[in-house]
């Protein structure tokens, strides 16, 4: 762990930054409104656009209050998790010429993994929660950090790696 906190980096702080933006910017209640009325989830993009929704936050609902507690959770959670992979996956922690493909890829990973784990540890916070429950909402937290990860990727790709 000395290792992971002796050098600071930006790769991980472009993560971090990349991830927070997704979250607040496609995650906010105007936007899954707009995605949900506005978009035909039978095409590719109304798919897409509709998936940036998943990591959903929002302050007041006709929901009961623990699963409104655990979609915040979520979104939360998808950031923090993404700082802690984007710290701990080797290929930021390598890469020290700037625009190395193994930055790309690690952010990208970081981002699968921290949708991922999200969708888990938030499933059991449910008003109804069940293991296969858990399981599904970690498939659809990857899914979402495949297809939107590229762009956590693409913010670490060109981050400079400070040597130790």
């Amino acid at each position: 762990m000395a290792v992971l906190t002796r050098g600071r980096t930006s790769t991980t702080s472009a993560g971090v930054l990349t991830a927070l933006v997704l979250v607040l910017a496609f995650g906010n209640p105007a936007y899954v409104d707009w995605s949900r009325d506005h978009t035909d989830a039978n095409t590719a993009g109304g798919w897409f656009l509709r998936l940036l929704a998943w990591p959903a936050w929002s302050f007041d609902s006709d929901d009961p209050v623990r699963d409104v507690l655990a979609r915040d959770i979520k979104a939360i959670l998808v950031v923090v998790l993404a700082a802690l992979f984007l710290a701990a996956l080797p290929g930021t922690q390598l890469a020290r010429a700037r625009g190395t493909l193994s930055q790309f890829f690690a952010g990208w990973s970081a981002y699968i993994f921290a949708g991922a784990f999200a969708g888990f540890i938030a499933a059991f916070i449910l008003s109804n929660p069940s293991l296969l429950g858990a399981f599904q909402a970690a498939g659809a937290g990857a899914g979402y950090g495949l297809f939107t990860g590229w762009i956590v990727g693409i913010a670490t790709l060109g981050a400079y790696r400070s040597r130790p």
